[in-house]
């Protein structure tokens, strides 16, 4: 098993968690998406499912700051995990954010050139469309509600694929119905972030290579958000088929492509 090592940084009174793990020189950063858990309690499996790379890199989580103020932006976000990855000694990283996460990077990739040296994509949008934020909003009213049930089924059967929720749906919505008060508070924060969020007229400004990889049956983004990513910024980019938005947990060759991306001379 892969040691995980838990820590925190505070920048201005800004207390960021992280988890790390692997004994490479490089750096590579995961930023995930939104959770109803702790992203940071599954940091064994996470480094399990990223074990290919312990050898070569050390491997770092960041979650959200911990204390996440009502009003609370995905752009702050980007700020604070910047200044985070800053004060951790961190510069030309490789980053691999997903949903939210790949948000967050958009804008450190954007405004912190420095720091980045490649970055993944997954799943995830430089702006949203009406229909994407309605979803957003219904989670968030849900958890507004305290009405997990309904919450914990609509967030899995929105992520995931169907073939996938047939061997694990009931053990999802499970797992996150043990969501305490406090977490169901920080999801709906997370997912109130997004209300305005829009990258797209800063993704000019990214000079380093950038890899997009998307499903085009991603209920919760829409294909169609990949596609836009990478049309602006003349990349890479991969779709894959019958993947939900959670693509990066389901498809058994997906970290084999980020690993192939970031080893490519470039």
């Amino acid at each position: 098993m892969i040691k995980t090592e838990k820590g925190s940084v505070n920048v201005n009174n800004v207390m960021t968690e992280y988890a790390k793990f692997g004994t490479g020189k490089k750096h590579f950063i995961i930023i995930p998406g939104i959770n109803l858990r702790n992203i940071l309690d599954s940091a064994d499996s996470i480094a399990s499912a990223y074990s290919m790379f312990a050898e070569d890199y050390t491997v770092w989580v960041f979650d959200r700051r911990v204390d996440m103020p009502e009003g609370y932006t995905v752009e702050d976000m980007a700020e604070d995990i910047a200044a985070a990855i800053k004060s951790a000694g961190i510069a030309d990283a490789y980053f691999f954010g997903t949903s939210q996460g790949g948000m967050i990077v958009q804008f450190i990739a954007a405004r912190y050139p420095e720091l980045v040296r490649k970055a993944v994509l997954g799943s995830t949008a430089a702006r949203l469309t009406d229909e994407v934020k309605a979803r957003i909003e219904q989670w968030s009213e849900l958890a507004r509600n305290n009405d997990l049930d309904t919450l914990c089924a609509e967030f899995a059967d929105s992520v995931y694929s169907q073939s996938f929720l047939a061997k694990y749906r009931t053990l999802l919505i499970e797992y996150g119905k043990l969501a305490t008060p406090a977490e169901i508070v920080r999801f709906r924060i997370m997912s109130e972030a997004c209300r305005g969020f829009d990258v797209y007229d800063e993704l000019d400004k990214i000079t380093c290579p950038i890899f997009v990889i998307g499903t085009n049956d991603d209920i919760v983004l829409g294909g169609t958000a990949s596609v836009d990513i990478a049309e602006k910024l003349g990349c890479r980019l991969y779709m894959y088929d019958e993947y939900g938005h959670a693509v990066y947990d389901e498809a058994s060759d997906y970290k084999q492509r980020i690993m192939d991306f970031f080893n490519e001379a470039q």
